[in-house]
């Protein structure tokens, strides 16, 4: 699934975070190979990151700021 713009949604990276992660830790891959997926990973982690970021930011100003930002949650 895609978005209108043609870029991959949240949920289709979030996937593939996970698949980097479980073929990780399957211990079966090269050195080569886990260290271009860890990059592609942490590219993906940057990236989640951030549209949460802007999701938590619209939420906050939808709200009229009486959402707690989830750094200062308990």
């Amino acid at each position: 699934m895609t978005d209108k713009a043609g870029r991959t949604t949240f949920e289709e990276r979030l996937k593939a975070l996970d698949g980097i992660v479980a073929r990780m830790e399957a211990g079966e891959m090269t050195l080569q190979e886990s260290l271009a997926a860890y990059e592609e990973g942490m590219k993906l982690t940057r990236a989640l990151n951030e549209e949460l970021s802007q999701a938590e930011k619209r939420m906050q100003e939808l709200s009229g700021g009486i959402i707690m930002p989830m750094e200062d949650a308990p």
